[in-house]
């Protein structure tokens, strides 16, 4: 019996979250392409740094995989995917969270009120919904599944800790695309665990209340 073809894989921001999945690819074997606002050349270091399996593209070309990973800033994703085709039942993988970027030294770092302006930055009020539930709205037509957001994006690309294997999240309303992107976290050396439909695994993982974000569970 022939080996099944494994999905075509896209990143969509190659900040430190998307670089560090990629790398989490890289590390493994797992093809992908991988795009940013500003070009493929803009890209070179990274694609030198990471090998023949990740390829820069253009925005429309990560798009158009069966799997595309939304890895840029909550306040561009409105942007980027008001531009791209249809998705027509295809995967993506909402692994943003819903902040703001502080102004360095600005007041608000220094809000008590407010548990991420240490880091420089701020919740978004999305009036109780979930974010993923909001970015579902981004890209009418995709089933869309929640991962890589409940993380330390510097653990994305090392998936083995303890002598076990580091727990990675998802949920989504399609059963057919959680187990297919259960499968992606598999591939990358994680140990998945499917959280169910979006309003009760995006909920558990949302920045900065969710009771599962910052855990770092390790599957022995």
């Amino acid at each position: 019996m022939a080996t099944p073809t494994p999905p075509s894989i896209g990143i969509i921001g190659a900040g430190e979250l998307g670089s560090n999945i990629a790398r989490g690819m890289a590390a493994r074997g797992v093809a992908a392409t991988i795009a940013n606002r500003r070009g493929p050349a803009s890209l070179t270091a990274l694609i030198d740094e990471l090998g023949p399996t990740i390829t820069a593209g253009t925005t429309e070309d990560a798009a158009a995989a069966d799997i595309v990973v939304a890895a840029m800033r909550w306040v561009d994703a409105p942007d980027i995917f008001g531009k791209l085709p249809a998705w027509e039942g295809r995967i993506v993988v909402d692994a943003t969270n819903a902040v703001e970027f502080l102004e360095p030294d600005s007041p608000e770092t220094r809000d008590p009120s407010n548990p991420l302006a240490g880091q420089g930055l701020k919740p978004v009020d999305l009036g109780g919904e979930t974010s993923s539930r909001v970015f579902s709205r981004l890209v009418p037509g995709a089933r869309v599944v929640r991962a890589f957001n409940h993380l330390n994006v510097s653990l994305l690309s090392h998936p083995e800790a303890s002598g076990g294997r580091r727990v990675l999240f998802y949920s989504g309303d399609d059963a057919d695309a959680r187990a297919a992107v259960g499968g992606v976290i598999e591939s990358l050396g994680f140990f998945p665990v499917d959280l169910g439909p979006l309003d009760v695994g995006a909920r558990l993982v949302q920045v900065p209340f969710g009771s599962l974000v910052a855990t770092s569970f390790i599957a022995q």
